[in-house]
């Protein structure tokens, strides 16, 4: 792949799985319905053996780059992705998460061409829930990220120059992408939030299963890059765990609160 200006796509789109050959699929037919071309599709996958590595070797040309092999995780297989991509912004597109419309590619290629091309995009979300019902799950203010992620992380788009000496911290298990983003934040200042969704984020993810795991992960992400005071971060993990706590035994409550309620 060329890093020509005049050859290297807008859009570098990196795809991480393992064992999940359905959603790579959905990943897969989401991309092909973009109306914008301007991206080159990599794709991580972590030593499948439920044959998604046959169906990664099928689809040929329409993937820029792919690898196929033990890696130490998510993240690490980000990383993989992030060094192997040469668009000018990078989008991290997991298997089974899908672009939330045919154009959504192309809604957000106009607004870097109106903003000048700025170093970080962020987006609202569509949430399926286990259940089916679809959320739109609106973003909060980049300025809030001191309580967490202010959107998915499949709706945050980064000019890859822009992040071009940072990686992903394997010694967050779950909060590595809370961790990437602040550091991309501090940064960079020329930051855009686009008031439409970006993505369909696949529920039942990393931060779903491993939700203790992810506020401590998140508390030493606060102390160590935000120097937030020790107080601070337990209120804050306490307001976290009861969101979580209504989100799960009252969704509708969550709905009401967090999310609006999408019709197909």
């Amino acid at each position: 792949m060329s890093s020509d200006a005049s050859t290297r796509p807008l859009f570098s789109i990196v795809t991480v799985v393992l064992d999940d050959r359905e959603g790579l699929r959905r990943t897969r037919a989401s991309l092909r319905r973009q109306s914008c071309r301007d991206f080159a599709w990599i794709v991580v996958d972590g030593g499948s053996e439920d044959g998604t590595r046959d169906d990664i070797v099928r689809l040929g040309p329409e993937i820029a780059w792919w690898r196929s092999g033990p890696d130490r995780g998510l993240y690490d297989a980000m990383n993989i992705g992030k060094a192997a991509a040469t668009g000018d912004y990078l989008l991290f597109l997991n298997a089974g998460d899908e672009l939330a419309s045919p154009d959504s590619l192309e809604r957000l290629a106009a607004e870097i061409r109106r903003n000048s091309s700025p170093d970080f995009l962020y987006c609202d979300a569509l949430e399926r829930t286990l259940g089916g019902t679809l959320l739109l799950k609106p973003a909060r203010s980049h300025r809030t990220v001191w309580y967490g992620m202010f959107t998915h992380h499949q709706a945050m788009i980064y000019r890859r120059l822009a992040v071009a000496d940072l990686s992903y911290d394997l010694s967050f298990t779950v909060g590595a992408d809370y961790a990437f983003t602040i550091a991309a934040l501090s940064g960079n200042s020329r930051v855009i939030r686009v008031r439409e969704p970006l993505c369909v984020f696949a529920a039942g993810g990393l931060s779903h299963a491993m939700h203790p795991i992810g506020r401590r992960d998140q508390t030493r992400i606060r102390r160590r890059y935000l120097r937030l005071s020790v107080i601070s971060c337990f209120l804050i993990m306490v307001v976290q765990s009861l969101a979580m706590l209504t989100r799960r035994g009252f969704p509708v409550f969550y709905e009401i609160y967090r999310c609006r309620r999408m019709y197909e």
